[in-house]
């Protein structure tokens, strides 16, 4: 099975002690994989050391059942940038994606439904079965939400500006920041100017307000906006009524698939396949993919520096650069010795929350689903049946 390839040998660990690294990554996760490909393809020599037997991280595929494998954590492609996939040719590496034939997909228990993301036109006569005034609102709205990922597009795609310690740095290397902080807030503004004020208007109230209050100002029926608010729940702990719900409906509208928007694709082979494929690229550059090797401590000496880690099992790896693709609690509370961090950067990470309010129930079946609304032309698969299935959500008000 391709997703459970071996990359742990005795000979792997042994190249791992044999020379100082450029840089080591802590985890193989497909965070920790693109930034190993990366990190090689500028000529550096990368090592990744990943605590289980298999890489991945959350986009991973298992066989925890026999006979069934399950795509365990990350289920859909969507959020990846596209310009990694593209600039690590991801497709040459074995990525393939399957598209659905439709966005969502809503019975009624009064025997109709609501299918989109077929195409516009679709779209249109599908919500018009329920307000003929929203099937001619959807349009605006969801040209106004393509507008604001652009925006959020932009500020994910960009270098973040960070704080420059003055104290260490060269006044070269200082002006040189200075510089890429102004480029930064210059094309933010152009940003900004280019949705002009009533989107950044709208663009704010989306950000701020509760998901209820956007979608009530824009559609009456309840099936759609119950169908629009469920991108807006999904993975959290509010209801569609707290402030700052509406960032989380634009965050599950950005997925982008071959530049086609909104759409979140299903991957041949599962999730692991994603991270199986930014494998091939990081190896293709030369990057060093070692499992079974679980990181106990990131080595700091009596000067702060780092250099380097040290395994579970003792072995000592060296490198000047360490990259973690834990989490921030796991990397500062339990790797990296407290000793060298700042007391209220300790308090931030200690209280971090990482509650969610989601549950992943993985199920067999011995055939599809048929809804008794839904009489599809195609006995076997239909466009229901590869989109987002929302059962309960034509009641507006009780979700």
């Amino acid at each position: 099975m391709l997703w459970r390839r071996a990359f742990s040998t005795t000979a792997a660990k042994r190249h791992l002690t044999a020379k100082k690294w450029d840089a080591l990554i802590i985890g193989a996760g497909h965070n920790g994989l693109v930034a190993s490909a990366y990190l090689a393809r500028a000529g550096l020599s990368v090592a990744v050391l990943e605590r289980r037997h298999v890489i991945g991280g959350a986009a991973v595929t298992e066989e925890i059942i026999p006979g069934f494998k399950f795509t365990r954590c990350s289920y859909l492609y969507g959020l990846f940038r596209p310009s990694i996939a593209r600039e690590l040719e991801l497709t040459r590496h074995g990525l393939k994606l399957l598209k659905p034939l439709a966005s969502s997909f809503t019975p009624c228990l009064d025997g109709r439904y609501l299918l989109l993301g077929l195409n516009q036109e679709q779209d249109h006569l599908e919500i018009s079965k329920f307000s003929k005034r929203d099937a001619d609102a959807y349009t605006s709205y969801e040209n106004q939400l393509h507008r604001f990922q652009k925006f959020v597009d932009f500020v994910l795609d960009s270098r973040t500006p960070e704080t420059f310690p003055w104290e260490h740095s060269s006044i070269y290397d200082g002006l040189r920041n200075k510089w890429h902080k102004s480029a930064f807030w210059a094309r933010c503004l152009q940003q900004v100017l280019s949705l002009g004020q009533k989107d950044m208007v709208e663009f704010v109230d989306l950000l701020l307000s509760p998901t209820s209050k956007y979608l009530n100002k824009r559609f009456e029926s309840d099936i759609l906006k119950g169908t629009l608010a469920v991108e807006a729940i999904v993975g959290s702990m509010v209801s569609i009524h707290n402030s700052g719900s509406g960032y989380v409906l634009l965050h599950h509208v950005m997925g982008e698939v071959d530049g086609d928007h909104n759409i979140w694709s299903h991957v041949e082979g599962g999730m692991g396949s994603v991270s199986l494929a930014i494998s091939n690229a990081a190896k293709e550059a030369g990057v060093h993919i070692v499992t079974n090797a679980e990181v106990s401590q990131v080595m700091i000496g009596d000067t702060g520096i780092v250099n380097g880690v040290c395994l579970a099992d003792g072995t000592q790896v060296h490198s000047s650069v360490v990259l973690s693709n834990a989490t921030p609690y796991k990397t500062f509370m339990e790797l990296v010795p407290q000793d060298f961090l700042p007391s209220d950067f300790l308090h931030a990470i200690k209280n971090s929350d990482y509650s969610s309010g989601t549950t992943k129930i993985n199920v067999a079946v011995d055939r599809l689903p048929q809804f008794q609304c839904c009489k599809s032309s195609n006995p076997e698969v239909g466009p229901q049946h590869t989109a987002s299935i929302r059962i309960g959500t034509e009641r507006y008000d009780s979700m």
